[in-house]
């Protein structure tokens, strides 16, 4: 099993990552950020932490940014009917904190958000992880709802970007350029096009 690969990062591509590590090429499936998120190495080295998912017809390895991350993932798999692409789409739109807050506060409309959640598994996922994700950490109330606008997509958005590892006035640039996206396009698909921008 692989716990951890430290390369430098080749390809980063809407969650593909394909890490170089001594010439060896890893594949590796990952939250939306999660380069943006994890310590990098002057020489543009970073090291993941990676769940190696083994089954009869695959065998791929998933990168997170740091253990944290890692742990609510293999949390999120262990419920029923929660599996490896629910759990990244979990974890691209809730970095694990925002995710714990979620759960604790039983926010079932920032969980229906993410793409393939529908309210059945939003439920599930409450009831599920209640009492396993407070290890995550400080998980204090969840911040009041904002009503969706420009205007505050535009403070999410940027405030995910920042949370992720980039810059303010990176996260600025990407949201500008999205202005006219702003207004109704679901966060997760946001952040998506901005991670896409800023890639450039």
């Amino acid at each position: 099993m692989i716990g951890r690969l430290s390369g430098v990062p080749l390809e980063d591509e809407d969650g593909a990552i394909v890490l170089d590590v001594h010439g060896v090429g890893y594949e590796l499936l990952a939250p939306l950020g999660t380069l943006g998120r994890a310590p990098r190495e002057p020489d543009g080295r970073v090291t993941l932490r990676i769940h190696t998912h083994v089954r009869e017809d695959a065998f791929t390895l998933f990168a997170f940014a740091n253990d944290t991350e890692r742990l609510a993932f293999r949390t999120l798999i262990s419920i029923p009917n929660v599996g490896p692409k629910t759990a990244l789409a979990v974890l691209s739109a809730l970095p694990a904190t925002e995710l714990a807050r979620a759960i604790a506060a039983k926010d079932l409309k920032r969980l229906t958000d993410v793409p393939g959640v529908g309210k059945k598994t939003a439920e599930r996922l409450v009831l599920e992880l209640r009492d396993k994700l407070p290890v995550l950490g400080s998980a204090g109330p969840a911040a009041p709802a904002k009503v969706a606008s420009a205007g505050t997509n535009r403070e999410v958005l940027t405030s995910a970007l920042v949370n992720m590892g980039y810059r303010a006035a990176e996260a600025e640039r990407a949201a500008g350029q999205l202005e006219t996206r702003l207004d109704g396009a679901p966060l997760a698909e946001l952040v998506r096009e901005a991670l896409v921008l800023l890639a450039k």
